[in-house]
């Protein structure tokens, strides 16, 4: 999973406070946000200053080309064709029937997380649809057996666009990373400039608050 900020040193300073996370050099202008000394996620400059400031959630494939495609047939696109990233591995933007936007990543020698469901580091990606029947046949196509193959445990679902966002909030994938205590979260947040979204809600996969950075990304905070 990346951010992609319009101030990468504010963002270091926001989320290695928040987190505990420390930072290096990855590829071009980006850089590794490390816990404990292996990845967790990154932090990349915006190239347009009209994107939009968010985190996006990366699927991993053996295969972005197939994947691609498989996409397309399903009635996503791709909004970034599979390009290399030198020989950390191969990317792609991609967005669901209802525009909901996600990322693939084929591995090279970066293979994804170091870790994740450990406070400080991703725990779960909720995708927040307008129409879950859609969403429902979209992804269980795409990733049925590590949505629902023997001995799966997935770290993604979905729910509708309810009460808890604004009516125009449109479909998006949600990021999660997981805290100890969310109260004292949620007041580091507030304390390094950044804004409470919703306030705590329960969950079936924890308590969850909805905050976004300094900068304006969106997040969650977990608590289980």
């Amino acid at each position: 999973m990346d951010a992609q900020l319009a101030d990468v040193e504010a963002g270091k300073r926001f989320y290695g406070e928040l987190f505990g996370w420390t930072f290096e050099d990855a590829y071009g202008s980006s850089v590794w946000a490390l816990l404990g000394g292996v990845p967790v996620a990154s932090l990349a400059p915006k190239m347009d200053g009209r994107m939009p400031t968010v985190w996006t959630v990366s699927f991993a494939t053996p295969d972005a080309v197939a994947l691609g495609r498989r996409i397309t047939a399903a009635g996503g696109r791709l909004v970034l064709d599979p390009f290399p990233v030198g020989d950390l591995g191969v990317a792609a933007l991609a967005a669901d029937p209802e525009g909901a936007v996600f990322g693939l990543w084929q591995a090279g020698t970066h293979r994804g997380f170091g870790r994740r469901h450990r406070p400080g580091s991703f725990v779960w990606a909720q995708l927040y649809a307008r129409d879950t029947a859609v969403a429902n046949t979209f992804y269980g196509g795409l990733f049925h057996e590590a949505l629902f193959g023997e001995g799966a445990r997935p770290d993604f679902g979905r729910a509708e666009v309810t009460e808890v966002f604004p009516a125009e909030m449109p479909p998006h994938f949600l990021a999660h990373f997981r805290v100890d205590g969310l109260d004292a979260a949620l007041g580091a947040v507030q304390r390094l400039g950044g804004r409470v979204q919703a306030p705590p809600f329960d969950t079936s996969y924890g308590a969850v608050a909805v905050v976004t950075d300094n900068q304006g990304a969106s997040f969650a905070l977990l608590q289980r």
